[in-house]
């Protein structure tokens, strides 16, 4: 049975009121979308309407708190993943030095992500979109950067995506491939800011080139992080971390489900987790849809996709039979 809780703010303050309401209530659908709840306002008070509507009356009651200025969309989704993981989510959690100076981990997952990093030589990151992966290693290696622990940044990836397309592409390789590289530009743009980003890049402390340019080199005092690395193939993973150099720490990200090698070929990442796993001195960090801090229904697709993907797999013969999967390869 729907459970349904009344809630009011008093004394009136309607200025906060529509902070946290936002343009069009857009706040409020968000919070509904988290814990599939209804949310009926009239002034000040709230009417939750669900099963999870004690969970909505503390998220409005930690968000109303916070209403003293504006609640952009991405505040409401990270305080929305930070309430979600309150409970279990250590008060030790990595500070990190960065222009965002709000920046932390917001999953008991990520808080372990970070530990790692400032751990370890080499850290895995291995999860679905959306669990920070990538934002979270760039933030890592900026704060490195800033505390003058390493003496430069070097971003890479592998460019699987452009396959033959390269050639089509305007420019030389280094601009055909800037396209693949995007988005850990935009984490550096984010963290640091444009001007001095461009700075770095002239002064050579910032690095981002595809992963092909890594070949024959040797990485000293860096941090090092391969993105999208379930496109590696695994003599590409291993020629990457060959190339580690004295005082240089990694961080190897990727989503398995999301492997855009030709069919029949093995992920690096893949096997670099069933390999090294026992290593001493790297870690691994293994994201769940828990952990996706983006919109709400993100984590939803992440889910329905995971359950699809462990339905055992049938196919119709022609006698109208359904036949599993396991009887596949003895019928071909």
């Amino acid at each position: 049975m729907a459970v349904t809780m009344e809630l009011s703010f008093e004394p009136t303050d309607n200025a906060r009121l529509a902070r946290l309401c936002g343009a069009l209530d857009e706040n409020l659908r968000q919070i509904e979308n988290a814990f599939d709840i209804t949310i009926v306002r009239r002034g000040e008070r709230f009417s939750l309407h669900g099963n999870q509507a004690s969970r909505g009356e503390a998220a409005l009651r930690h968000f109303y708190a916070r209403a003293d200025r504006d609640l952009p969309r991405e505040d409401i989704q990270l305080g929305l993943v930070e309430l979600a993981s309150r409970d279990e989510t250590p008060a030790d959690a990595p500070v990190l030095v960065t222009r965002r100076s709000e920046l932390h981990g917001r999953t008991p997952r990520q808080v372990e992500y970070l530990k790692n990093i400032q751990g370890h030589d080499i850290t895995f990151g291995i999860g679905p979109a959306g669990t920070g992966k990538t934002y979270l290693a760039v933030a890592s290696a900026v704060d490195a950067f800033e505390r003058e622990r390493v003496e430069r940044i070097i971003l890479t990836r592998p460019a699987v995506e452009a396959g033959e397309r390269l050639g089509f592409l305007p420019g030389d390789l280094a601009q055909k491939v800037d396209p693949y590289l995007r988005p850990l530009y935009d984490a550096l743009y984010d963290l640091m800011g444009f001007d001095r980003v461009g700075k770095l890049f002239e002064r050579g402390a910032i690095e981002v080139a595809p992963l092909a340019f890594m070949r024959g080199r040797t990485l000293n005092n860096a941090f090092i992080i391969l993105d999208e690395a379930q496109n590696t193939t695994p003599e590409q993973m291993k020629m990457f971390l060959t190339r580690i150099g004295f005082g240089a720490k990694v961080v190897v990200t990727g989503d398995l489900t999301q492997v855009d090698l030709p069919r029949g070929n093995r992920s690096g990442l893949a096997e670099a987790r069933d390999v090294l796993e026992q290593v001493r001195g790297l870690a691994f960090t293994e994201f769940g849809k828990e952990d996706v801090v983006r919109h709400p229904v993100v984590a939803r697709i992440v889910e329905a996709y995971d359950k699809k993907r462990s339905e055992p797999k049938t196919r119709v013969r022609k006698n109208g039979d359904a036949q599993g999967d396991e009887h596949d390869e003895a019928d071909g």
